[in-house]
């Protein structure tokens, strides 16, 4: 076994630490009805799962046509998944088991997600996780979301930690490809099993293709002190 120190860790935030993306198709199919599209579907929700709100916005914005700005949009549907968030955010069982083995630990912990900078600080708050991860990085901050790898490469940046000393985990295939593109090692943990497969899932370090049903925070602990994360 390694003795060297445990590389960070980054997690991005909706669908991989907390059961977020029920609200946020929620919140998006509540926003296009109010700009008369009907008929937005999980079905099609999940084809964004894994990229910025900006930039989900900007494709259906254009998709459907829809007169108001962008910035607009995005005001509105942060808004309207806050009052969803705030009421009900799961955290996944063995996601805060693992982040309470990481915190025990004394392992540095960022979330990097494409929320907005308001939904990450709700939801960390409400769920109690600030507790153990401080460091965050919103898209907003950033010049690109994922899969552009600039979220990932803030995390690091903030958490003093070189690129190549972190391991991001990720539920979906545009952060996998994000990480890579960081140069950072990837726990994938598929959110939607269709993608289970996917090529930037199958360049990951360590793969749960069932997801949250088959991660266990011990599994992933044991890899990443085994050495396996660096």
């Amino acid at each position: 076994m390694s003795t060297s120190p445990a590389p960070a860790v980054v997690f991005d935030l909706d669908g991989t630490l907390v059961d977020s993306e029920p609200n946020y198709y929620e919140a998006g199919r509540r926003l296009l009805a109010a700009h008369g599209v009907d008929g937005f579907d999980w079905e099609e929700h999940t084809a964004f799962i894994g990229i910025g709100t900006r930039e989900t916005l900007e494709v259906l914005r254009a998709r459907y046509a829809i007169d108001a700005s962008l910035e607009e949009l995005l005001a509105a549907k942060n808004r309207l998944y806050l009052e969803l968030a705030r009421q009900s955010t799961e955290v996944f069982p063995e996601m805060r088991r693992f982040t309470g083995l990481l915190a025990a630990a004394g392992v540095p912990m960022a979330v990097a997600s494409g929320s907005s900078r308001a939904a990450i600080d709700a939801i960390l708050a409400g769920t109690g996780l600030d507790a153990h991860i401080r460091v965050t990085v919103s898209a907003e901050e950033v010049a690109r979301g994922k899969p552009e790898p600039d979220v990932f490469l803030e995390a690091a940046r903030r958490l003093g930690a070189a690129p190549a000393d972190c391991v991001v985990v990720e539920d979906a295939p545009p952060g996998a490809a994000a990480a890579r593109a960081a140069g950072m090692r990837c726990i994938a943990v598929p959110y939607v099993a269709q993608t289970a497969d996917d090529p930037a899932f199958l360049a990951s370090g360590l793969r749960f293709p069932g997801g949250q049903a088959e991660f266990t925070a011990q599994a992933a602990w044991d890899w990443l002190m085994g050495g396996a994360g660096r």
